[in-house]
């Protein structure tokens, strides 16, 4: 039987925000050391930090915790208990009850979540048991952050939120999108959704279906999707994460598809997971996939060999990876790997744009933290992809004035040598966001610090060539495509401020 918390859902909000069952509130009950230590996975203190909390300590033991709290203690804190236990939040435990669900508060930077504004996501219980069940809904997971962080917030007439899950992404949806609509092939997942939604006060549309199938016809400005990725045999295991094509098949199935429902100008983010094969570019893998009239952004954030590929994803299940049955699942899973060459298995992030122009497709590597939120990055990199687009032309990019972001650092290095350090070289990177990094000369580097959004770059190009005695149309034919990378990278940026 699936739970329906709709019905319940405006009292429940209502003792919510009453006993301040939020981001906020909890945090400012359990303390700074006790909410961490929750974070990591330990209770103990928060137990303890919440003894003394009355009713939102009761909310908290319950709902957070996992404890089973007296039934006049729950009915004070939520009302009766009776129709929360038809809606499948709780169940009874002894003389008390105790949660069926995961029901926790959630935000966003908009808020703190402490207001009429505040949210609460809604899913099954993160135990290794709950885990393992084929349907399970996972709550706010990395995956789930990860792709919130990354998305763009623009203003837009409408979002798409394919694989809604728990309702996460529709829930930033509802911050900067006209309408939203979740689909979800699992009915359990969309039940969650709604209980999620309606204790959040978001309005959206919740279609049952797989892929895009429940809006073939349809155009969306923004989609945003934290598909089933994970690549492996072709089966299900558990409906969240395993797709049940083989490999990572369903990803390029749905790259192929995604302009179908995208408005002109229409922007798509999802997680993905492709395989390193051996002999193969996974970059040019990757391409293959691409569809036409699309401008992409391929980002892989890391890749491991297969075996922890494997694990990873075991654990994920909450298994016992030393089980008879984890072993033999996980023998047959690098079977698999082992019969498809695979090397390695990459994840990182997909953004496509449908577009008129000759399209722009990069697809590169993430060394290192992305150093706060990728979504700005994302808007920055639209932005001046549009910009190098109407600069195409040598000629335009020549009389372009530019001008250095103020969070780049020039780095020189250094190499032992005969007599003590020697010169190797330098490099410019970026303080914020991606820690984009490039090696410059000494040309390179006295062109950057003359870009102060002052003097076009030809102008620059001409001093240059007189002062370090070079031909300056070498100079040009060496700096263009560099210059354009810089300014892709954002440690470029055009005087008007596009894509700052």
């Amino acid at each position: 039987m699936l739970p329906d918390l709709v019905p319940a859902a405006p009292g429940l909000r209502a003792s919510f925000l009453t006993h301040r069952y939020t981001v906020d509130g909890v945090r400012a009950l359990l303390g700074n050391a006790a909410h961490d230590a929750l974070t990591r996975g330990e209770p103990e203190a928060a137990f303890r930090a919440s003894r003394d909390g009355g009713e939102l300590g009761v909310v908290v033991r319950l709902l957070l915790l996992g404890g089973t709290e007296p039934a006049p203690a729950v009915r004070a804190a939520l009302g009766d208990p009776e129709p929360l236990v038809a809606g499948g939040l709780l169940r009874r435990d002894g003389d008390g009850f105790a949660a069926a669900l995961d029901v926790r508060p959630y935000a966003d930077d908009a808020g703190s979540g402490d207001a009429d504004d505040a949210w609460w996501v809604v899913s099954d219980l993160d135990t290794p048991a709950a885990r393992q069940d084929r349907d399970h809904v996972t709550g706010v997971g990395g995956a789930s952050l990860t792709l919130a962080a990354a998305a763009i917030r623009r203003p837009t007439a409408s979002t798409l939120d394919m694989g809604t899950g728990c309702g996460v992404q529709a829930l930033h949806a509802s911050r900067h999108s006209g309408a939203v609509v979740g689909t979800d092939l699992a009915p359990r997942a969309l039940a969650m959704a709604a209980a999620t939604l309606a204790l959040s006060g978001v309005r959206a549309e919740l279609l049952e279906g797989p892929w895009l199938a429940p809006v073939a016809g349809r155009r969306f400005s923004h989609v945003v999707s934290n598909p089933p990725f994970v690549p492996g045999p072709a089966r299900v295991d558990y409906v969240y994460r395993d797709s049940g094509a083989d490999g990572d098949d369903a990803l390029a199935a749905l790259l192929a598809d995604l302009p179908s429902v995208l408005e002109p100008g229409g922007v798509a983010q999802l997680l993905g997971s492709w395989l390193h094969v051996r002999g193969e570019d996974w970059p040019d893998r990757v391409r293959r996939w691409l569809p036409p009239g699309c401008d992409a952004w391929i980002l892989q954030r890391e890749a491991v060999d297969p075996a922890m590929h494997v694990g990873t994803w075991q654990r994920d299940a909450g298994l016992d990876l030393t089980s008879p049955a984890a072993r033999a699942q996980a023998g047959e899973w690098l079977d698999w790997a082992d019969s498809r060459d695979v090397e390695g298995i990459g994840f990182g992030h997909l953004l496509l744009r449908r577009t008129d122009a000759e399209p722009t497709i990069v697809v590169e590597d993430l060394v290192g933290e992305a150093g706060g939120p990728l979504g700005p990055e994302a808007d920055g990199w639209l932005d001046r992809v549009d910009w190098l687009r109407a600069h195409a032309r040598d000629e335009a990019l020549l009389a372009a004035t530019l001008r250095l972001t103020p969070a780049a650092t020039l780095e020189r290095f250094a190499v032992p040598g005969a007599q003590g350090w020697e010169d190797a070289g330098a490099a410019v990177s970026r303080r914020d966001g991606p820690p984009w990094r490039h090696e410059v000369d000494e040309p390179a580097a006295a062109l950057l610090a003359g870009c102060r959004g002052e003097l076009p770059l030809d102008e620059l190009l001409h001093l240059l060539s007189f002062a370090h005695d070079r031909p300056y149309d070498a100079l040009v034919d060496a700096t263009l495509p560099a210059v354009r990378e810089l300014v892709r990278h954002g440690l470029l940026l055009p005087a008007d401020g596009t894509g700052a």
